[in-house]
């Protein structure tokens, strides 16, 4: 997906703000700066802990000794950030709680994660994601994945930096740009001196404090409204209460499909193979508890959602007893929130702040763990494979320079990010755009043992050209139509100019008054099916590259790099059918290779050198010889 870029000017914070500044009083400006000088705290508590000892492998992976806990709660903040925070009640109140029906697709988009690629990337005993492509494919291709996701998180580091900084903007009067160096410079600090286990503590506290936030706000709420059963009683009036639209047209915006399967693709890019995350599987202590960890993320992703569903439906109801105010009504979606909870807490000094600090914290987290995952794939794809003698003080040192670097390189890209739509959209358009694509290359490595370097590099390509072509396409379309945004659920909210001439230069319309066709139809697609059209093209495209170029032949596959898909389906096979086939399914000695060229059994031609064999790691503990690789196969089976 991509994202827009503005055709009249930016986006401007609203600028009559003295009704909105004296409710932030000094005690929330303590709150808010407590939350920055706990979390600078936490970073450097880890980094001056043990300084002058720390190893490259305590900087980038905590030393592989966090909990699941800790774990579950960092991985949960990494994307749960201030992005979602504003933007899915602004979604809610906008649209009705279609968007809900995204919860649905958490338990298949985090189950996956935990039983193929955990235990795929855990029992490589990696540091960056991108290590596996070198063992499955070569080091072009773990190249170019690298350089790929740097230049997914920078751009999406740009959107989560601006966006507190603009809502802090709108409700305090603050320099927009000074509260945009506060934020990055904090967060470059203390991710930059203590690694990763500063950046998962600080993550634990700041999604405590996003929990509380939230809290607050739908309490204080709904008690003033007349409760949450009047909440729902006036959301249904109004038809903000959404069925499950079962509509399987792609090119609708939000239906039961798009957001439950869509949305899989979506959370397969973000919990399975994106680094910031599989860098906190692998800092666990156990291949158990990064599974746990992973598992846990759900409950909590249900609740976060469910929170900010319900800000949005109790600022719904709040509006129809209290009207807008002049500059609430003139203000850009993703500023609904502030705005209203500066309204509702008008008058209870420190919530006011600790919604802010809510804001902030969602930001810390998910800045702190991408600076930390760029330095970490920078470190280990772009620079020790070159040059492998650098000592580890060294390294260290390099580690923390680079994090240095990126801190400041995001808060150039925040300027851009200024000149995007509404916040939520952007977001989840650019991990479709280029998190698709990294998705399907990773599942075409262990999916498909037929896959070569060829067909991957080839499928990569073809995957970033689609999503950039259907991305741009929507934008001009989009600019030519000069379609908007309008509220389809009965909301009194009228749309400004401003906001106008954003909605056009977004990548995703929601409405139109006729149905596009041709190509436009084409650059109509549902913006959260781009995961899976982006994943599924490199997959094709680099399926039919290696099936032209000769697949695997003469080559060798590393066993523990395959998920043996089709064993598994094997498995499903009745008794009787499975002896008749030249492998057993669920036998001991069943080994990818068989099922996949039975032909070569009698020859003895069956492939996997002794290397192989004695780099084979099992579930927990340290790396044993003598592991068949048919074992570590079987052990990843769901």
């Amino acid at each position: 997906m991509s994202v827009g870029l503005s055709t009249a000017t930016p986006l401007p914070p609203a600028s009559d703000t003295n009704v909105v500044t004296s409710t932030f009083s000094l005690v929330d400006y303590v709150v808010f700066v407590l939350l920055l000088v706990l979390s600078l705290a936490i970073g450097l508590y880890h980094a001056y802990r043990g300084w002058g000892r720390h190893s490259i492998g305590q900087l980038l992976l905590a030393d592989r000794k966090m909990g699941c806990l800790p774990v579950a709660l960092s991985l949960l903040a990494t994307f749960q950030s201030a992005v979602a925070i504003l933007g899915v009640p602004s979604e809610i109140y906008r649209f009705g709680t279609q968007y809900w029906f995204l919860g649905c697709c958490y338990f298949l988009g985090l189950l996956i994660p935990a039983h193929v690629f955990i235990p795929i990337f855990y029992r490589l005993h990696i540091t960056s994601a991108y290590e596996y492509l070198e063992l499955r494919f070569n080091k072009a291709v773990r190249v170019c994945g690298t350089v790929t996701f740097i230049f997914q998180m920078v751009i999406y580091m740009g959107v989560v930096l601006y966006a507190p900084s603009l809502a802090l903007n709108a409700v305090t009067g603050f320099d927009l740009w000074l509260s945009v160096l506060t934020l990055g410079i904090v967060c470059t600090i203390y991710t930059a001196l203590g690694g990763l286990k500063a950046v998962i503590w600080t993550d634990v506290f700041q999604t405590l404090v996003m929990f509380l936030g939230q809290l607050a706000v739908i309490i204080v709420g709904s008690a003033k409204v007349g409760g949450l059963g009047h909440v729902w009683e006036v959301a249904s009036q109004h038809g903000l209460i959404s069925g499950i639209e079962l509509d399987p047209d792609p090119f609708v915006r939000h239906t039961f499909w798009t957001l439950a399967f869509g949305g899989v693709f979506m959370m397969l890019s973000l919990y399975g193979v994106n680094q910031a995350q599989v860098q906190r599987y692998l800092s666990s202590r156990t291949e158990k508890a990064a599974v746990l960890s992973c598992y846990a993320v759900f409950p909590c992703q249900q609740v976060a959602l469910s929170m900010g569903c319900l800000i949005g439906l109790v600022m719904f109801t709040y509006y129809q007893e209290y009207p807008m105010s002049t500059q609430q009504s003139q203000a850009a979606p993703d500023q609904f929130v502030l705005y209203f909870v500066m309204d509702l807490l008008r008058g209870l000094p420190g919530l006011p702040g600790l919604f802010v600090a809510c804001l902030f914290s969602g930001s810390l987290s998910t800045i702190s763990s991408a600076f930390n995952s760029l330095a970490t794939v920078t470190m280990e794809d772009l620079i020790r494979p070159w040059f492998p003698r650098v000592s580890e003080v060294r390294a260290t040192m390099l580690s923390r320079i680079i994090a240095f670097g990126y801190g400041l390189l995001c808060l150039g890209m925040a300027y851009i990010s200024s000149q995007m739509g509404p916040v939520l959209q952007a977001a989840i358009s650019i991990f479709g755009m280029v998190g698709g694509p990294l998705l399907g290359l990773f599942c075409l490595g262990m999916f498909f043992p037929c896959a070569n370097p060829p067909g991957a590099i080839v499928g990569l390509l073809a995957g970033l050209i689609m999503a950039f072509w259907i991305g741009i396409g929507s934008i001009v379309t989009s600019m030519g139509s000069g379609r908007a945004l309008s509220p389809p659920n009965g909301s009194s909210f009228s749309l400004s100019s401003n906001l106008t001439a954003v909605t056009m230069a977004t990548l995703m319309p929601s409405t139109a008054a006729s149905k596009p066709t041709g190509l436009q139809r084409l650059y109509s697609l549902s913006y959260l099916w781009y995961s899976a059209h982006n994943s599924t093209t490199v997959i094709v495209v680099g399926l039919a590259v290696s099936l032209l170029s000769g697949g695997m032949r003469g080559q060798t596959v590393d066993p523990r790099t395959i998920y043996p898909v089709l064993p598994k389906l094997l498995a499903l096979l009745p008794l009787s059918c499975q002896k008749r086939l030249p492998c057993r399914a669920g036998s001991q000695d069943l080994s990818l290779e068989a099922c996949m060229f039975p032909e070569k059994m009698s020859n003895g031609m069956l492939r996997g050198s002794r290397d192989q064999v004695d780099m084979a790691v099992p579930e927990e503990g340290p790396v044993q010889p003598g592991i068949s690789p048919t074992f570590i196969l079987q052990e990843t089976s769901l």
